[in-house]
């Protein structure tokens, strides 16, 4: 993002929440960078230095606030960059980190189609910093949100984080933040109660919080997802390593505050940095929502300030609700996929009475009997894809997240028995957050558009592009309303 510095202390006075996580700022006289909705006294503006990322300000050696907290803005959204290439690879090494995998740039190149000489190059240019500073940062902030929001040993912190060890993470921290990690456990508020740890994520508005809680209460399966006025909780599970660590979650809106308090199990604090991640997709928090309203108002679509895509809390479970969800209504699908967790989930312990089983491993229906799978009322050709995926998903033949490779994931789905294109785009826009998937003949797009002509409505949702899948649910929302 390219800024006018006294556009960005404008933004920065009036604490403008639709630059939070797109602009920065660094005060020369504390050393501390800030985000624009800091509620501290404003700098004077000769004090001020704007960066465009979190990672800028710690290049330049500013260390991030503890109070408005950095860590809490929103991230990227999938066409914040000018150059996609690379905006997939900060995508990719911000999942590496929420994930706790190892981070190769040369591997990572590679997987990209390009040289790491070229990727160090075109990197620098749209982020500003170097491929290892940025994933520094992001290590950095992940483990600054672990101190302050859990109680996890300082050297489980430094694992989760993605160091190779605590005395790395020790002077990494030290480096960069001028302090020991001990202090943010002497000076935040690190959650020790039984409940488990609470943490704030924020979003830029405006955000249709209505229209969002209502898309996912319509789809909720009971025994793995409730709604209760602004809160939606679930249960969860996340492999790292050889461990499942299995629990729930429950996020609730805070509409005034442009906030998500997120509470989740204890037995998710360790891989809290991963829950986080898919929580900001499941809810498509980092979205620009200044840019997308107005390419699509331009384009004559119906007002709807602040839709959001709604994500997947799971990448594989929202794969195989996409399969279940061909050619059925919204209702059918619901049912057979209750049927699916009562059969092949494994039950939790919940403090919530509606929330009993999580939903089943790609292990587990890969090895499921047909004819079982048959008897929940699928169809012959659904068993087959959803053993298809299974099986993909399973030996590591098919990775289903953000960081994906759009293309060759998408050609892989294709490849699968009984996937159709409805299937591929519906897992584009919901499982792999592609802003621009269009679910090529759904019928209630083409009902919505006024017409029964796939080809016509695909047509008609070019000038959409780059942002169909946010006009999709701007066109599914009425019908939704008005059920």
């Amino acid at each position: 993002m390219v800024l006018d510095a006294d556009a960005a202390y404008l933004a920065l006075k009036t604490r403008d929440a639709r630059f939070d996580g797109r602009l920065f700022v660094g005060v020369t006289t504390t050393g501390i960078y800030c985000r624009p909705v800091c509620r501290v006294r404003t700098p004077r503006r000769p004090h001020c230095r704007f960066f465009a990322s979190a990672a800028q300000a710690e290049a330049a050696a500013f260390r991030p606030c503890l109070k408005c907290r950095p860590e809490i803005a929103p991230g990227l959204s999938a066409m914040d960059s000018s150059h996609a290439l690379a905006m997939a690879a900060a995508r990719a090494l911000e999942h590496a980190v929420a994930a706790g995998a190892e981070v190769s740039l040369a591997q990572l190149a590679a997987r990209l189609g390009v040289s790491d000489r070229h990727l160090r190059r075109i990197f620098h240019a749209a982020h500003g910093v170097a491929p290892h500073d940025y994933l520094t940062t992001q290590r950095l902030l992940l483990a600054k949100r672990l101190l302050t929001d859990t109680a996890e040993p300082v050297a489980q912190v430094a694992l989760a984080s993605g160091f190779a060890s605590l005395r790395r993470f020790n002077a990494a921290f030290a480096q960069r933040y001028r302090m020991p990690p001990s202090r943010l456990r002497r000076d935040g508020t690190a959650a020790t109660a039984s409940h488990g740890p609470v943490v704030r994520l924020a979003w830029r508005p405006p955000y249709d919080v209505d229209g969002m809680l209502a898309f996912l209460a319509h789809r909720a399966v009971p025994g793995l997802e409730q709604a209760d006025g602004l809160e939606w909780r679930r249960t969860l599970a996340v492999s790292r390593g050889n461990r499942r660590h299995a629990g729930w979650l429950a996020a609730r809106f805070v509409p005034e505050r442009c906030e998500l308090q997120l509470r989740v199990a204890p037995t998710l604090a360790p891989v809290l940095g991963d829950v986080i991640a898919r929580v900001r997709q499941g809810f498509d928090l980092d979205a620009d929502p200044a840019a997308i309203d107005a390419a699509l108002s331009a384009s004559g679509l119906p007002r709807g300030h602040g839709v959001r895509v709604p994500g997947a809390f799971d990448a594989f479970e929202g794969a195989v609700r996409c399969v279940i969800g061909q050619q059925v209504s919204v209702a059918a699908a619901r049912t057979l996929v209750q049927r699916l967790v009562a059969r092949f989930g494994v039950p939790v312990e919940t403090p919530f009475s509606g929330l009993t089983h999580l939903f089943p491993t790609a292990d587990t229906l890969a090895a499921a009997d047909a004819g079982a799978l048959a008897r929940l009322g699928l169809v012959d050709t659904r068993v087959r894809a959803l053993q298809a995926l299974a099986a993909a998903v399973a030996d590591g033949g098919l990775g289903l997240d953000r960081a994906a490779p759009l293309a060759p994931t998408l050609a892989a789905l294709r490849a699968l028995p009984g996937i159709d294109e409805w299937t591929v785009q519906t897992i584009a826009m919901r499982v792999l957050g592609w802003p621009d998937a269009w679910p090529a003949g759904d019928a209630a797009l083409m009902k919505a558009l006024g017409t029964r002509d796939a080809a016509h409505a695909d047509a008609l949702a070019r000038p959409w592009q780059p942002w169909r899948a946010y006009a999709a649910v701007r066109l599914w929302q009425p019908l939704e309303n008005a059920r």
